[in-house]
C-alpha cells in the first residue's frame, strides 16, 4: 500500500496528504454533484458520489442511546458465537448495481437462514440515492434496520451523529483475518463502527480484444493516445472528481496535511490535471454522463475506462474479452484511487447488539466473502478467501494500490471544490495551477483554515 493521508482529528482518522499503505483516505463531502451515473459508479461519502453518484447528505444528529456491551462470550475468527436466533430487520441497496450483489446477497442469506432456523431475517431492499439521510432519520426517530450493509463513504457523519453503534465492545477476535485495510476503513477515530465485508476502488477496464498490454504508466496512456493504439473515455465534468482522484498520487500529489488543511495547491494535483488536459487534446472523451461513458465502452465505442468492482457484472456481459489493470502510475509514483470498504453498520436501538453483531459476522464469513467475491466481483475484506473469477482477482490487485477513504469533517468541502476545478480545467481549458489554487483556497476556507 502506498503513503498514508492521515485523516484530521476532529471527524476521522488523523488526516495527512500522502497516503499509503491503507492509512488513508478518500474525500468526503457535503457539496457534491448532483448527476446520477448508471449502477457503474463509484461509492459516496458524506455528500460525495455514490453507487448512483447522486449527493447522499450528512444524516441528522441524532439522540438514539448506545446498548451496553454484553456480557456474553465475543465471536471469533468471523464466526458468531453459538446459535443465531431473534428477529432482525436488514437494509441493503445491492440492486442498485449490475444485479450480481443481489445475487450472492440472496445465497448467502439462504445458508445463513439454513444453518440457524431460529433466526429470523426480514430484508427490505433501497434505493441507494438518498439512502444515509433515510437511515439516519429513521434512527434519530427510535426505529430503521438493526443492520444496514454499505459503504463507508458516510460511516464518520454516521458516528459523529450517533446513529450507528460503536462495535469494539461487541466484537471480540470476530475480526481475526480481516485485512488491516478493511479494518482501518471501518474505523472512526480508531473506533471500529462497522463490521468489513469488502474493498473497493476504481481501477482500469479494457477490452482485451484491442488492447493487448494495458499501459503502466501515465506516459504509456497518453503516448498510446496520440498514436491510435486505443480509445478511452473517462468521467468529465464536477461529477468525475471521484473517479479521477487517483491520478493525484500518480503525480505526487496530496490533499492535506496533519491539521486537515488543504495543500493540493502545492505540487502534483495541477500537474495531475494538466495531464487530464493533455489526454482531452490527444483525443480521450470525458464524459459529462456516466451512464453515456459505461454503454460506450459496452457498445465498443471506446477500448478502456476507469470504473469500479460494482460495475463489471454489466461489463462481462457485454465485453467477452474483459480485463482490469489498476490505474497507471506516473512520475510521483502508483496511482492512489480511494479505497472504500463496504460493511454491516449497527443500529445502536437494536434490542439485542450482540447477537446483531454475530448476524453480521456470519454474514461476512469467509465463506460468505468467497461467494461475493465469485458472484459479484466483491473484493473480500478477510485474507484466505478462494477467488476464482479473473475479473475480481484483477481488482484485488489494483485494490492494493488504494488509499483509505477518510471519515474527517474537513472533507466534506473537497467534493464540490475540486469537482469545480476539473470542470474549469476540461470544459473551459483554465490553466490547472489556478484552478487547482482556487479549489484549495475555497476549501480552506470554508474548513475555516
Amino acid at each position: 500500500m502506498m503513503l498514508a493521508l492521515t485523516i484530521a482529528a476532529c471527524g476521522g482518522t488523523p488526516a495527512t496528504s500522502a497516503p499509503t499503505s491503507g492509512s488513508a483516505s478518500a474525500p468526503t463531502t457535503t457539496d457534491a454533484p448532483s448527476s446520477d451515473p448508471p449502477a457503474t459508479d463509484a461509492p459516496a461519502t458524506d455528500s460525495q458520489p455514490d453507487e448512483t453518484d447522486a449527493p447522499a447528505s450528512d444524516a441528522p444528529t441524532s439522540d438514539a442511546p448506545s446498548s451496553d456491551a454484553p456480557s456474553s462470550d465475543a465471536p471469533a475468527s468471523g464466526e458468531p458465537s453459538g446459535s443465531l436466533s431473534g428477529d432482525f430487520t436488514l437494509w441493503h441497496t445491492y440492486s442498485s448495481g449490475a444485479g450480481t450483489e443481489l445475487d450472492a446477497l440472496n445465497e448467502v442469506l439462504e445458508q445463513v437462514r439454513a444453518a440457524n432456523p431460529e433466526l429470523n431475517l426480514e430484508v427490505v431492499e433501497q434505493p441507494f440515492d438518498g439512502v444515509f439521510d433515510r437511515y439516519g432519520l429513521e434512527v434519530a426517530g427510535g426505529g430503521g434496520p438493526d443492520l444496514f450493509i454499505a459503504p463507508n463513504d458516510s460511516l464518520g457523519q454516521l458516528s459523529r451523529d450517533g446513529t450507528i453503534l460503536a462495535l469494539d465492545d461487541y466484537i471480540g477476535d470476530g475480526l481475526s483475518g480481516t485485512l488491516d485495510l478493511a479494518v482501518e476503513g471501518s474505523q472512526v477515530d480508531g473506533v471500529l463502527y462497522q463490521v468489513p465485508e469488502s474493498l473497493k476502488a476504481v481501477a482500469l477496464y479494457y477490452n482485451a480484444d484491442t488492447v493487448t498490454t494495458p499501459p503502466a504508466t501515465t506516459d504509456e496512456l497518453l503516448a498510446g493516445v496520440q498514436n491510435g493504439d486505443y480509445t478511452v473515455g473517462l468521467f468529465g465534468s464536477a461529477g468525475g472528481a471521484y473517479h479521477n482522484f487517483g491520478w493525484w498520487g500518480a503525480f505526487g500529489g496530496e490533499l492535506m496535511d496533519e491539521t486537515g488543511t488543504c495543500v493540493a495547491d502545492q505540487g502534483g494535483v495541477a500537474e495531475a490535471h494538466q495531464f487530464l488536459a493533455d489526454l482531452q487534446e490527444a483525443g480521450v472523451t470525458f464524459y459529462p454522463d456516466f451512464a453515456d461513458l459505461s454503454d460506450a465502452f459496452k457498445e465498443g465505442e471506446i477500448d478502456m475506462l476507469v470504473d469500479g468492482p460494482w460495475a463489471a457484472g454489466g461489463y462481462v456481459e457485454a465485453v467477452p474479452n474483459l480485463g482490469v489493470a489498476p490505474m497507471p502510475a506516473g512520475p510521483g509514483g502508483p496511482a492512489l484511487p480511494l479505497t472504500g470498504v463496504d460493511g454491516w453498520l449497527v443500529n445502536p436501538t437494536t434490542e439485542d447488539p450482540q447477537m446483531a453483531v454475530d448476524v453480521a459476522l456470519a454474514l461476512t464469513s469467509p465463506e460468505a466473502q468467497e461467494i461475493f467475491a465469485n458472484t459479484a466481483y466483491h473484493i473480500p475484506g478477510v485474507e484466505a478467501v478462494a477467488i476464482d473469477d479473473p475479473i475480481s482477482e484483477q481488482f484485488a490487485t489494483a485494490v492494493e494500490s488504494g488509499l483509505v477513504r477518510p471519515q474527517n469533517v474537513e472533507l466534506n468541502n473537497f467534493w464540490g471544490n475540486f469537482g469545480n476545478a476539473l470542470d474549469l480545467v476540461l470544459a473551459t481549458g483554465e490553466d490547472p495551477t489556478t484552478a487547482i489554487a482556487d479549489a484549495c483556497a475555497a476549501m480552506n476556507e470554508a474548513n475555516g483554515k
